[in-house]
């Protein structure tokens, strides 16, 4: 496992858009530019430049041999988009992918339940955290952004 210190978040937009993803780097690193394409012919509409995103992901005979999955938010939405071409709004406003996603899942839905004084900053370090303490592919090397308002 090669991904100690790899950034798998970028902002976007100014900040005003967060993503995140799990899979192969260079898969994600095209499918990040593709997405910021659509973005800025969108008119920075989250949800429809996720959608078209995901339109090409299921038409072009290359992108669906990608590998690589995406969260991206802003102030206002939450989408995974998925590698099998679609866009996803998650439960609870709990979005997580990749090797530790289930346990960082639980655990963040734990401590919405039952910590609601936490910030959401805090939820997901915490998630995070114990994500690490349990997935061998998980790290404690954290990279922890908020979309700008």
């Amino acid at each position: 496992v090669a991904k100690n210190n790899v950034r798998k978040v970028r902002q976007l937009n100014d900040g005003k858009v967060v993503t995140g993803f799990a899979g192969s780097t260079a898969d994600a690193f095209m499918l990040l530019d593709r997405f910021e394409e659509k973005l800025a012919a969108y008119g920075n509409n989250l949800k429809r430049a996720a959608i078209e995103l995901a339109k090409d992901w299921r038409k072009d005979q290359y992108l669906r041999k990608l590998e690589a999955m995406m969260v991206v938010c802003d102030k206002d939405e939450l989408l995974i988009v998925s590698g099998t071409g679609d866009v996803l709004e998650p439960d609870m406003d709990v979005a997580a992918i990749g090797s530790g996603a289930m346990y960082a899942q639980s655990a963040a839905l734990a401590l919405k339940k039952h910590a609601p004084h936490l910030t959401a900053r805090q939820m997901v370090e915490e998630s995070l955290h114990i994500a690490a303490d349990i997935c061998i592919y998980t790290n404690h090397n954290l990279i922890v952004a908020e979309p700008a308002a």
